[in-house]
């Protein structure tokens, strides 16, 4: 029997919890989704599933030594709540407490559902609403919804992208993946080697330098690095002048504005920015080090995310002897650490896999139309938060060349737009109908591993709007917070019995 057909049947002989919304996921994109929600949908009920034991998703998740934003907090964090701490680059813990206080402030904290872990979710059309199963303590609860949001992120929680290397079971030392980092380890005083060249190897091999006796970067191939100051000069400015929400959405708009022109500059003039820089580089390094071998990349300026070190740190490690970089191919580990293609023998006490994420939307879970499982690949996206012919089901899917939140708000605030005009029409469903004449194009035109090692199961994007991601916040401005609702797409289902608004609401 599969899933889908136990959660129906289940829906129809156990009584379930009803609500007016489900959020699936109490990380970043969830608990500001239902501070949105609040806001715009008053009277309204919600509840959030999350399937660990404390909010936060990938802040409360990820623990390893120097855990922090790649984007700066001003774009990274809400609208609505100003990021008030002065490092406009975080660390993880300080991520985490801006989104528990925005939680509790709310209200929304009495909201979430822990330990929820949702594993199937069912459209009804006779119904005209979605059955979920969730697991908690080893039993099955039901739940049902009028609309359900997935804010359940962008990569599986269960594993990380892990390859296998000859010779792993005879290394005499530990080896860790830096999603599942271990309390107990000491690498005081010991040799590292961090296998990566991306966010989480360069932010991994500056902070473990602090204690260790040397730690190594190993990469296959560079990427582009450039640093940021950690703190944002023009902000704290701001903030001493104007009020903190004003010097807050100043700063956001500054740090927008400017993030949408070096995109553009490196889309266009790649090789410029290419080479500019590479002499960043070589101005933190100094002429002697191979900038050509170990920080050039073979592929152009965002194709692929650029990696931010804060304060130069990852360059200061270098220079001052505690880090070191080697671009190789592994050969195989031995007993005292890893064997290079090239015949370099790499000594270590620990190794860290920072080898990237495995990219898993939905978290998992079996989506199903009148138990009819949905194919994600079979599937256009709509306006970048709806898929094409699936009613009431909304997701929060960031940028992938900004600031993750800047989309995440706009998507929220979209489906709560979404929700109202449903109800002024007296509508129980609504989906967006493929339009057969749209050309079907990959859902992410983006180079990094982890995209395309999935690329194959993700839904399509089309080729002109309302189907095409732009992954560009002005744009998306435009067309989320005013396009028409009513633009011959969408397609809503009104029962023959509707009756009025507030009818509907008494009932």
């Amino acid at each position: 029997m599969s899933l889908a057909t136990l959660d129906r049947q289940q829906a129809r002989s156990a009584p379930a919890d009803h609500f007016d919304l489900l959020i699936v996921g109490a990380g970043l994109s969830g608990i500001g989704a239902a501070a949105h929600f609040l806001e715009n949908c008053p009277g309204k009920s919600y509840a959030i599933l999350e399937g660990r034991a404390d909010l936060g998703g990938t802040w409360d998740l990820f623990r390893y030594p120097g855990i922090r934003s790649d984007s700066d907090m001003y774009t990274l964090g809400y609208s609505f709540k100003p990021w008030t701490d002065s490092k406009a680059i975080a660390d993880g813990p300080s991520i985490k407490r801006y989104i528990a206080e925005t939680a509790a402030e709310r209200g929304i904290d009495r909201n979430i559902r822990y330990g929820h872990k949702v594993l199937a979710a069912d459209w009804d059309s006779n119904a005209a609403r979605w059955h979920v199963t969730a697991e908690c303590d080893g039993e099955t609860r039901m739940l049902s919804c009028n609309f359900l949001l997935m804010c359940a992120g962008y990569y599986s929680y269960a594993e990380g992208h892990r390859p296998i290397w000859p010779g792993e079971e005879s290394f005499a030392g530990r080896i860790v993946h830096p999603q599942f980092w271990p309390e107990d380890l000491d690498y005081t005083g010991k040799r590292v080697v961090v296998i990566g060249s991306g966010a989480t190897a360069v932010t991994l091999v500056p902070e473990m330098a602090r204690e260790a006796a040397h730690v190594t970067m190993l990469q296959r191939s560079p990427s582009y690095v450039v640093s940021r100051p950690s703190v944002d000069g023009i902000a704290e400015k701001l903030k001493a002048l104007l009020p903190s929400k004003l010097a807050y959405g100043l700063t956001r708009w500054k740090n927008i504005l400017l993030g949408q022109f070096f995109y553009k500059l490196a889309r266009s003039r790649p090789e410029k920015v290419k080479a500019s820089i590479i002499d960043m580089v070589r101005g933190e390094l100094g002429p002697d080090f191979d900038i050509e071998k170990h920080f050039t990349p073979t592929y152009n300026p965002w194709d692929q995310r650029v990696c931010a070190v804060p304060d130069a740190d990852m360059f200061k490690a270098i220079r001052n002897g505690k880090a070191s970089v080697v671009t190789d191919h592994i050969d195989a580990f031995t007993r005292d650490g890893i064997s290079l293609a090239s015949g370099e023998t790499l000594t270590a006490d620990v190794i860290v896999t920072a080898t990237g994420l495995k990219l898993n939307l939905f978290g998992d879970i079996a989506l199903s139309l009148d138990g009819e499982r949905i194919d994600l690949s079979k599937r256009m996206n709509y306006r970048g938060c709806m898929l094409s012919d699936v009613p009431n089901l909304a997701s929060i899917f960031g940028y992938t060349n900004a600031s993750w939140t800047l989309k995440a708000d706009l998507a929220s605030q979209y489906m709560c737009r979404l929700i109202n005009h449903m109800e002024r029409k007296g509508a129980s469903s609504v989906r967006p109908r493929r339009d057969a004449s749209v050309g079907e194009e990959p859902f992410l035109d983006f180079a990094s591993g982890y995209v395309q090692r999935a690329i194959d199961k993700l839904p399509r994007q089309g080729s002109k709007q309302p189907w095409k991601l732009y992954q560009n916040y002005t744009l998306d401005l435009a067309t989320l917070r005013f396009a028409s609702l009513d633009d011959g797409i969408l397609s809503y289902e009104v029962p023959a019995n509707a009756g009025s608004a507030g009818e509907r609401r008494a009932a």
